[in-house]
């Protein structure tokens, strides 16, 4: 039930950027409607304009898992930032090129919590810390992000993606597109891999398994921003990935779901600040 109601919340979110991004190319009482331009703000001579924000997320109770939970996560995305010296990342319009801070955190993994991973080591808490950059033009954007593991896990993470964007009112932003993300053969080994002695305390349930690194899955995501009040925005995000790999192989995954559904809803608020 859980994973169908993360698929309905993707699939009415997608519905809705689709059904935007078609209204904009024609309506019967004008053929060539102008596209409608992006928000413009006038940051005067501010040097950071950062988003930030608390919500809520729906995710797998780990890599793998076929059941879901609701956990709390930050909203942190820096638009513009201007550096003396150095130049100046993202546009004062929210377009161009951008970079930041990519964070990232897996709860512990406690192995006797799920019947399909009794017998297997716990798995402490991970921290992932990194960056992120991308180009966003008018009606499309790339991005990447890399970061770095430690914890319960240790290694590189990252994932990679492309959307494209539709704007049908200045208050709202759509976006869809696929993504990929990966991830380095350690890091691999502590969600992924199954040890000889690991394997002996499932009673053979699960067979001793040693990934390699490499891509960890691909899907497609959503995402809307409503701007409410001055500054004031709702987001909502919702994705689907499936499992790839070494790690669609992993017997943890085989028990489990390599569907993974991911549904989200926060609150956050732009700052716009003079640092230099």
């Amino acid at each position: 039930m859980r994973i169908l109601t993360a698929a309905a919340g993707l699939a009415l979110l997608l519905g809705t950027s689709l059904g935007a991004a078609a209204a904009d190319v024609y309506a019967p009482y004008d053929p060539n409607p102008a596209p409608p331009a992006p928000a413009a703000f006038d940051y005067g001579d501010t040097d950071l304009v950062i988003f930030l924000g608390i919500g809520g997320t729906v995710t797998p109770q780990y890599d793998g898992a076929d059941d879901y939970e609701l956990s709390p996560r930050p909203i942190i995305n820096v638009e513009y930032l201007s550096i003396p010296g150095i130049g100046a990342f993202g546009g004062k319009d929210g377009l161009g090129f951008s970079i930041g801070p990519s964070f990232g955190y897996v709860g512990e993994r406690d192995a006797s919590d799920f019947d399909g991973l009794d017998g297997l080591d716990d798995v402490d808490d991970t921290y992932e810390l990194g960056v992120r950059a991308g180009y966003e033009w008018d009606h499309a954007e790339i991005y990447g992000a890399v970061r770095y593991a430690f914890g319960g896990a240790d290694g590189v993470v990252g994932d990679i993606g492309a959307n494209l964007i539709s704007r049908p009112t200045e208050r709202l932003v759509l976006k869809a597109g696929p993504t990929a993300s990966f991830a380095s053969s350690d890091y691999m080994d502590a969600y992924f891999g199954v040890t000889t002695s690991e394997s002996f305390n499932t009673g053979g349930r699960l067979e001793p398994y040693d990934p390699d690194g490499g891509f960890k899955s691909v899907g497609v995501a959503a995402s809307a921003r409503y701007e409410v009040y001055t500054d004031w925005f709702v987001d909502a995000d919702a994705s689907y990935a499936r499992l790839i790999g070494d790690a669609k192989d992993s017997p943890i995954v085989e028990a489990g779901d390599a569907n993974q559904f991911t549904f989200g809803l926060g609150v956050s608020k732009r700052f716009s600040l003079d640092l230099w």
